[in-house]
């Protein structure tokens, strides 16, 4: 059973007369310096020279400062930066300012658990990963609420690593909602295989084969839409807000029957065998380093053709122009 702990199990204390540099201003960065900042704590934000986040992170009451600089500065490092960049920046910029004792931070397992990362032996390195963009983690946080979050102890050379990791999740609201404990390499590879079977790759590829199903059977693509991408988020948010059940609760008889008598029959045996093939590729490291391997091409291999592909798609359009008629989606 994975461990939980709440803000009562956390010493925020733990911050006190510490720097904490965030590397980074993007959707966590963002959220993650305002909330500890709000918290009490001493926060910088670690930028290159000339971004275009400066003003936003400044605006915001927070002390910007080069990237090398602000790691030279701290005592603990959160990297909120691109998976991609994350080893060149750590690198380059942060490894020759860490000290002896300072705590090394991930919101994500990838660079650590696939060794894109390497850290000194002599610092502390655990993962705080909310479980929700970063608007949402500033946004709960503002409300008095939290969003949960998971927790990781790489490497514990303080004997502290765990203490800490608890006390800046209790700082950026974590421990109002939920903090649970679990492992680089489960966080590393259980995400990577929601976001590519299931999340992003299957949700993705299973709407656009029903669009595809329905023109190509004479139907108007507008109704295709409506029936096989616009209403997701109708399901979605019923089986977020109260699971499978909730959801079959909610939708119509013939809806539900439907949803028992054709489910398993999308989702075959080669789809499972697919999924698993999937998941040892993830494990084995196959799918990290093709992933670096484009990236450090300029990503003109597969990743820029497959975003121009998909962008010139006909539900594309067709979405585009039924999102016009919805006035409440244009706020």
């Amino acid at each position: 059973m994975i461990k939980k702990y709440y803000d009562a199990d956390c010493n925020l204390g733990m911050l006190d007369n510490k720097t904490i540099a965030i590397i980074g201003y993007g959707s966590q960065g963002h959220a993650h310096a305002q909330n500890l900042k709000e918290s009490g704590c001493n926060v910088i934000v670690g930028l290159r020279p000339g971004s275009a986040s400066c003003a936003k992170a400044e605006a915001a009451g927070l002390k910007v400062m080069d990237v090398a600089d602000a790691a030279a500065a701290a005592d603990i490092v959160m990297m909120l930066v691109p998976d991609e960049l994350a080893a060149d920046i750590y690198n380059s910029k942060i490894a020759p300012n860490m000290k002896e004792g300072d705590v090394l931070m991930f919101a994500h397992g990838f660079n650590i658990h696939f060794q894109c990362i390497q850290p000194a032996k002599n610092l502390d390195v655990i993962m705080v990963a909310p479980k929700g963009p970063g608007h949402t983690v500033r946004s709960q946080y503002v409300e008095g609420k939290g969003v949960p979050s998971l927790i990781a102890v790489y490497q514990d050379y303080s004997g502290k690593a765990k203490d800490y990791a608890l006390a800046y999740a209790s700082g950026i609201g974590a421990g109002r909602a939920g903090i649970l404990e679990t492992t680089f390499r489960e966080e590393t590879e259980t995400d990577l295989f929601g976001e590519q079977c299931v999340l992003c790759g299957g949700v993705t590829a299973l709407m656009k084969t029903g669009f595809e199903t329905l023109v190509e059977a004479g139907y108007a693509p507008e109704m295709a839409y409506f029936e096989c991408i616009h209403e997701m988020k109708l399901i979605v948010d019923l089986i977020n807000s109260g699971g499978f059940s909730f959801m079959r609760y909610s939708i119509s008889n013939t809806a539900e029957y439907g949803d028992y008598r054709c489910g398993k029959r999308l989702i075959t045996e080669e789809t499972r065998k697919e999924m698993k093939k999937i998941l040892s590729e993830i494990q084995d490291g196959t799918f990290a380093s093709e992933f670096m391997q484009e990236f450090s091409a300029g990503r003109k291999v597969k990743f820029l053709a497959s975003r121009r592909m998909e962008a010139e798609h006909l539900l594309e359009s067709t979405g585009k122009e039924l999102r016009e008629m919805m006035s409440w989606l244009k706020k």
